[in-house]
């Protein structure tokens, strides 16, 4: 897979093209076209799981000089994440995109998008990660505005504008390392960082950092796009904002970056650890009075993404336990793949209804479940599954989120965690009386299921959130302690400067 693995890029970009040509042959070929390609991106993905830690030298130009290309624990499990839930959405697209024009144009945005996300994964470049991360930015800009009316409009510009305040503060920062450094190679910045130590101005490249890359992961202060892009996107578009993009543009590049160049640091874990407490409660809080169901997901995103903050600002504190750093470390890598999943499956089935009744807003559905019950269980199961009931998955990654909370000694933020979690099973309580139970309108009489193509990665969704739940304690989680490991070990990462 060595030698194959700039194709990660390589093949979405050139299909984004190459789409764009087909396609005035038969617009039935860009289905054939995002189906074959993200198919083949996410074999690849499954395979690099079974690859030992390698580097690739672009142009065999060696590091510092080259271009590197990193692949390890964690860029293995986000780039399953990317493609397989890339797969599922362009599935579910097939169909449901027919309600739109364009097709085409979609497919090629929605293929330069999976290429700056795998990008921004596998680079071992500051510089190349920034042109990853417009990649991939400014094609979501465009998919949020897709349907072209006045609120997708209006959502895609505060997305812009936002987005590229965050561009303007990470492009400020890898400016400072480089004048401070003189390289962007993400090893050789480890290494020389490593003896300036944490001056002011390397903190301050940390605060331009928190703020960019936290507002690419919509962490609360940081949120304010996030609420009106994902219910104004395509629901395959929302699926893959909520369960993609704010990790691979946000989450995993604060964590590559603080663990793995910078540095443990007490300072920066008590920052990342508040903010990850203030996005679950103040999420949480304001999805309860939505009644767009979308919007109530997109408010849930930022609530759910914030145990996964915290799980990664315990990480990164040098003065507790090694072993229970490493737990919530872990914790928050599994509550990552976690919420990849149920997230993704309920805003795919939040477009399923729609597509099926026309509406979002939940006081006008009801009784759906005798109309569309494959959609309504999965739902329903991705619903207990976000709320941490047993046995779905989400259940053990907040488990041991709180368990690490409580080993290390935050008495407030352990049991913030468990209300938080109280308060999003009550939530979705009440979407499951308001949409799937209770009085069917006479205006749905008629509703039928949603198609096959859209039905089939929720029933994969769904299988999931039960069978990692059920399985967990006989699965081995092999993956997940590898990407663990991958952030701990900043030695074994400035080590790629020497092909080690």
């Amino acid at each position: 897979m060595q030698t194959y693995y700039p194709l990660f890029t390589a093949i979405p970009l050139a299909a984004a093209f190459l789409n764009l040509l087909l396609s005035k042959i038969s617009m039935k070929v860009s289905d054939y076209i995002a189906f074959l390609v993200t198919g083949i991106l996410a074999v690849m993905a499954v395979r690099m799981l079974f690859e030992a830690p390698f580097i690739y030298a672009v142009g065999n130009w060696r590091p510092p000089l080259g271009i590197l290309l990193v692949s390890d624990g964690l860029s293995s499990l986000m780039l399953v994440i990317i493609n397989v839930i890339g797969l599922l959405a362009v599935i579910f697209s097939m169909k449901y995109m027919t309600t739109y024009t364009a097709k085409p144009k979609y497919y090629s945005l929605f293929m330069l998008m999976i290429a700056g996300m795998n990008g921004v994964v596998i680079t071992g470049d500051m510089f190349n990660l920034y042109v990853f991360l417009e990649i991939a930015s400014i094609a979501s800009y465009a998919l949020v505005g897709f349907g072209t009316g006045k609120r997708e409009l209006e959502a895609s510009f505060k997305y812009l504008v936002l987005g590229g305040v965050a561009s303007t503060a990470i492009l400020f920062g890898i400016a400072f390392l480089y004048s401070i450094t003189g390289t962007l190679n993400m090893p050789d910045l480890a290494q020389q960082l490593e003896t300036i130590g944490m001056t002011r101005t390397v903190g301050f490249v940390v605060a331009l950092f928190i703020m960019g890359f936290g507002l690419k992961a919509s962490a609360v202060p940081f949120h304010a796009w996030l609420p009106d892009a994902h219910p104004s996107a395509p629901a395959p578009i929302s699926a893959m904002l909520s369960g993609v993009l704010i990790k691979a543009l946000g989450i995993y590049t604060i964590m590559r970056i603080m663990f793995n160049i910078i540095g443990q640091n007490e300072l920066i874990s008590a920052i990342i650890m508040f903010l990850g407490a203030l996005s679950m409660v103040v999420g949480v809080l304001l999805a309860v009075g939505q009644s767009d169901f979308k919007r109530m997901l997109a408010y849930h995103s930022i609530s759910q993404m914030g145990y996964v903050t915290i799980g990664v600002g315990l990480g990164l504190n040098p003065k507790i336990d090694p072993a229970v750093a490493a737990l919530g470390l872990f914790g928050g890598l599994f509550h990552l793949v976690n919420h990849a999943v149920f997230k993704s499956c309920l805003f795919l089935c939040s477009g399923a209804f729609e597509y099926r009744t026309g509406t979002r807003e939940k006081h006008e559905m009801g009784g759906l479940v005798r109309k569309m019950p494959v959609t309504s269980t999965t739902c329903s199961i991705a619903s207990l599954s976000i709320s941490g009931v047993p046995p779905f998955n989400g259940f053990w990654s907040k488990l041991i989120i709180i368990l690490a909370l409580i080993k290390a000694g935050y008495w407030i933020y352990g049991p913030i965690a468990v209300l938080v979690a109280f308060i999003t099973l009550i939530s979705f309580i009440r979407l499951q009386t308001g949409v799937m139970f209770g009085k069917l309108p006479e205006k749905f009489s008629g509703v039928k299921e949603a198609p096959f193509a859209m039905t089939l990665p929720l029933i994969l969704l769904a299988i999931l959130c039960l069978g990692i739940g059920i399985a967990y304690p006989w699965i081995d989680y092999g993956l997940l302690q590898a990407a663990r490991d991958a952030l701990l070990d900043k030695m074994a990462y400035m080590n790629y400067l020497i092909g080690g």
